[in-house]
């Protein structure tokens, strides 16, 4: 029953608001609330509950046996990233509730919310490849939405893009469940992975893996697959952008890449060499691209598309070190990024003007603002003791011992770049002397609050290194990574018995 929970309660909510809130908005924005509290509080039980069940829970969507519902797999993975989901959605509601009052439709707003939520929920827990696709397409329709929301020209061209290219690789990605199934005879993740690990037409599994890579990939942002993430996650309202660049391109792309390429194909090296060559071209790539970019939004989309790369390079790795540092760089990106994408959101919503050379003196107007934003921009930059250090020292510490010292001195050379590039939003912005533009309006008390627990956060979350946290909470993920067989030989005998 706790595992339908992530998908019923944000969908019921959904349609909750589209059915009573049309006339009350500030109903619609509450429900959003409740609910993605409600699911944060939900995700955090189910982690620690995990070991009751031996790591692993495996439920259907109804009483009709497999393949004719939907499987439900809770295992460490899953129900981290759920936690990680929830946190940023539940901040980013709780964020919304007074920054969305500049748009109209609010409760339109507030539903795709919900949809997306539910949708990414779906992709996270579901067992099946067809499903997966259901899932991410419901998230992706309602990004696409929410990318467009206010209605500009600027908006509307972002999200065709975003759409356009999204429906391609989706494309792509339903052939390659195709052609699994065509030999297989199965959607199941786990019975795929037993039927491919038998398999003689090698040929054809490549041509999986490389659909797959392309398509995911594309929801990752990484290059080159990238071009649509520095227009589509500036132009969206900041609580989207958030949970676009915090949460989405993670659930959509790097937590689909890591569950079927490490538990259900077994971590084929040749995939691995590819995705270690896309991550070292977008942590250079995106960061140099990020250096020239005036306009803040679309600087932190760049940015984006760079520290995914620290992410998928942990992984690419595939050592016990590697997969850690990928799983706390997860973690630590959702925050710090969507910290910095809410406090562009204040800085527009204040002054109305994204473009930082037009800004200037906002450290004495803004003192929120700005002392969370210096928090962001150390975070991500990798100063200690902020969380970003730790994770990108991991990373890094795992690239010479995986053998790879160029790979790891480039890494740290990035990161030389990113505290840069931050460093002139911060002079531009906050701390110049020439007060180029103007407050027309004050920061919302939730604004303000939404922020300074990200900051917090960005702080707090680095005591996750300390061992007995760590053993307890980010040791159980690494091996349920590490561990290419688990997730099957877990799963095969719930199939035997549903």
């Amino acid at each position: 029953m706790i595992l339908s929970q992530f998908i019923f309660v944000p969908l019921a909510a959904a349609f909750l608001i589209a059915l009573v809130a049309r006339k009350k908005e500030n109903i619609a924005a509450w429900i959003c609330m409740l609910a993605s509290l409600w699911l944060f509080v939900v995700s955090i039980i189910a982690f620690f509950r995990l070991p009751d069940f031996g790591g692993m829970i495996m439920r259907t969507t109804s009483g009709w046996k497999i393949p004719f519902t939907i499987p439900l797999v809770l295992d460490n993975l899953s129900a981290f990233m759920l936690i990680i989901i929830s946190l940023i959605g539940v901040i980013s509601a709780f964020y919304a509730l007074q920054y969305i009052n500049h748009f109209t439709g609010r409760w339109n707003f507030f539903a795709l919310f919900l949809l997306m939520f539910t949708g990414m929920n779906g992709v996270v827990l579901t067992g099946d490849f067809f499903n997966l696709y259901v899932f991410m397409e419901i998230s992706l329709i309602s990004a696409y939405s929410l990318v467009a929301f206010g209605t500009e020209a600027e908006e509307l061209e972002a999200a065709f893009k975003y759409a356009t290219m999204g429906a391609i690789t989706s494309t792509m990605i339903l052939f390659g469940v195709g052609i699994l199934y065509s030999f297989t005879s199965t959607l199941n993740m786990a019975q795929v992975g037993e039927i491919v690990q038998q398999i003689a037409h090698k040929k054809l599994v490549f041509l999986v893996f490389g659909l797959f890579i392309t398509g995911f990939g594309l929801k990752a942002a990484l290059v080159p697959f990238h071009a649509w993430l520095p227009d589509a996650h500036p132009s969206a309202p900041a609580p989207i952008s958030a949970m676009l660049s915090g949460v989405l391109i993670k659930t959509l792309g790097v937590y689909t890449i890591v569950r079927i390429f490490f538990n259900v194909f077994g971590a084929p090296p040749v995939v691995l060499t590819i995705l270690m060559l896309l991550a070292v071209l977008s942590i250079v790539i995106g960061g140099f691209l990020s250096v020239v970019q005036w306009d803040f939004k679309r600087m932190l989309g760049f940015s984006s598309v760079s520290q995914i790369g620290y992410v998928v390079l942990g992984f690419a790795l595939g050592t016990p070190l590697g997969i850690l540092g990928g799983i706390l760089h997860l973690l630590f990106h959702s925050i710090f990024k969507s910290l910095l994408f809410l406090n562009s959101g204040a800085v527009e919503y204040a002054t109305g003007e994204r473009d930082i050379r037009k800004l200037g003196g906002l450290s004495q107007d803004l003192p929120v603002t700005s002392t969370t934003t210096m928090i962001g921009t150390l975070s991500i930059s990798g100063i200690p003791p902020f969380n970003g250090f730790f994770s990108k020292l991991v990373i890094i510490l795992a690239c010479f011992q995986a053998g790879n010292p160029i790979v790891g001195f480039i890494a740290a050379a990035v990161s030389i770049v990113t505290l840069a590039y931050y460093l002139k939003t911060l002079k531009h912005a906050f701390y110049s002397k020439n007060k180029a533009k103007q407050i027309l309006e004050k920061v919302p008390i939730t604004l303000k609050a939404a922020m300074i627990i990200l900051a917090a956060l960005c702080l707090v979350s680095s005591l996750i290194l300390i061992p007995a946290i760590r053993n307890a909470t980010v040791k159980p993920i690494v091996d349920t990574v590490l561990n290419k067989t688990q997730y099957i030989d877990k799963i095969m005998p719930y199939l035997g018995s549903i």
